[in-house]
């Protein structure tokens, strides 16, 4: 399966839609994402993506045979930590465990690094998230350590795991 990123485009709302209509998708996000997720939802995602800054929001479609099977995105942060970036992402259900994610957050990191001044590259999955936290080590992502009680998701308080990845 080859996976690629590409810029979102205005006619992949039906498809971002269906992909954000799945529970176990949305309980791994941050709150944000309505569920239901309509297509007005991802026509509005797309266009805010499409009109971001292209210096600190660095966002694609993760797709095969040019179909979105999930997206992924890099965003700066500021002031102090204007060279530090958050990655987030998700992979449809059907293409878990088949190295979608894994190729993905290492095609955008090198994206990233190559074409800014970003040195690091952090995400903070959920610590019951375990593929996510397997996809980032297996993307070279190192460990730095928990953090405890960091979230509020669906009225539970969970930790979070801190990985990164710096510059080569």
């Amino acid at each position: 399966m080859d996976i690629h990123l590409r810029a979102w485009r205005p006619e992949d709302a039906p498809a971002l839609s269906h992909l954000l209509n799945n529970k176990n998708i949305l309980d791994n996000l941050r709150d944000g994402p309505p569920y239901p997720y309509t297509p007005n939802d991802a026509k509005d995602y797309i266009e805010a993506m499409l009109q971001a800054d292209p210096d600190t929001t660095f966002a694609w479609a993760i797709t095969t045979d040019d179909q979105p099977i999930g997206s992924i995105g890099i965003f700066r942060k500021d002031n102090i930590h204007r060279r530090t970036a958050e990655l987030g992402y998700y992979v449809a259900e059907p293409y878990w465990g088949k190295g979608a994610g894994t190729t993905a957050v290492k095609k955008a990191c090198d994206l990233v690094f190559a074409n800014t001044d970003i040195l690091r590259i952090f995400a903070e999955p959920f610590s019951v998230n375990a593929a996510s936290c397997r996809i980032l080590e297996k993307a070279g992502f190192v460990f730095e350590g928990p953090l405890r009680k960091n979230a509020l998701k669906n009225g539970v308080i969970l930790d979070m795991k801190m990985y990164a990845l710096i510059k080569p």
